[in-house]
């Protein structure tokens, strides 16, 4: 009895250690599943931070990949994240023509924070950091309430251009880039929320409606051309349309947008072209990477001439 007794005592006391010497060696050497999932970025480049935005998952067993947010641009892949000692690297091609050099990016993990360098594609060495993304998951349904007007047809009133000039002007009820300039967005921040905007735009012009200024919802001449992740009613390098019931360009159009936590609903024209989807992460042109507060409605107004009317916002209860 004595012997039996001694040895479920030390049987007890071996598993103990390695337990304890498991959780000891999981601290010091984090694991590839304490990496994976999204994380917030924010770039240290002379003087301003930017925001960025990384998503780490597997691909098989044992290797992992994901997908990356700069400042501007589209969601890229990432082919392989190697993670070793709590240490992070990967590289990804130039987005644009005027660089010439992969994207590298070394990290490291502590606790449930990131920050590391990263040398862009035009060769400068930047510092950033790193949190987990928040889930915006809701629990209950919205109750909508009253339905607020953001623009009042007469003039910029609730709104500030984001760069040193404002190109804006507003007509005849109708807020007007006329040329490629500054952004625009409204003084007034938003959490979750119904949205309608009509937009009308030359042939061959872009632009886009950032909802929480950090997720961007294309706006593009696509007429003739297939449902893509980079344009119309996309939200842009994440969420392709399943249709493009689109007007012609010089025609106006519209958006009934829903917003509540990161799910997003996209009506064009009347028709429901993305329903109920979750938007990963921030699209490139965010105003930052803080997805867990409110944010303004912005307008793009640096990619070609665009107008706007009849902006409203209904907010919950």
């Amino acid at each position: 009895m004595y012997t039996s007794i001694l040895r479920r005592f030390t049987l007890g006391s071996l598993a103990l250690t390695l337990a304890s010497s498991s959780v000891f060696a999981d601290d010091k050497n984090p694991t590839a599943s304490s990496l994976e999932g999204r994380w917030d970025i924010s770039v240290q480049s002379e003087g301003k931070t930017l925001p960025s935005w990384l998503e780490v998952t597997h691909s098989g067993h044992s290797t992992l990949v994901g997908r990356f947010v700069g400042s501007s641009g589209s969601a890229r892949p990432i082919s392989k994240v190697n993670f070793t000692d709590g240490k992070i690297s990967f590289s990804i091609p130039p987005q644009w023509e005027k660089a010439d050099q992969d994207l590298v990016v070394n990290g490291v993990l502590e606790g449930d924070k990131l920050s590391g360098t990263m040398v862009s594609p035009t060769g400068k060495t930047l510092t950033w950091t790193g949190v987990r993304a928040p889930s915006l998951a809701q629990t209950k349904a919205v109750s909508w309430g009253k339905t607020i007007d953001v623009f009042n047809g007469k003039d910029l009133k609730g709104w500030h251009a984001m760069g040193e000039t404002n190109q804006w002007v507003v007509e005849n009820g109708v807020l007007k880039s006329p040329k490629s300039g500054s952004n625009i967005q409204t003084d007034q921040t938003f959490s979750d929320f119904k949205l309608h905007i009509e937009f009308k735009y030359p042939k061959g012009s872009n632009s886009g409606v950032y909802l929480r200024g950090r997720y961007e919802v294309q706006i593009v001449d696509s007429k003739g051309l297939e449902p893509q992740i980079d344009m119309l009613g996309a939200v842009y390098g994440f969420l392709t349309p399943n249709e493009l019931p689109d007007n012609n360009a010089d025609q106006w159009q519209s958006y009934d947008i829903t917003l509540v936590g990161r799910r997003v609903t996209v009506a064009l024209n009347g028709k429901t072209i993305i329903c109920d989807t979750t938007i990963p992460g921030i699209t490139g042109g965010a105003i930052d990477s803080k997805e867990g507060e409110p944010g303004p409605i912005y307008l793009q107004g640096d990619h070609g001439p665009i107008e706007f009317r009849n902006i409203k916002i209904t907010l919950p209860k």
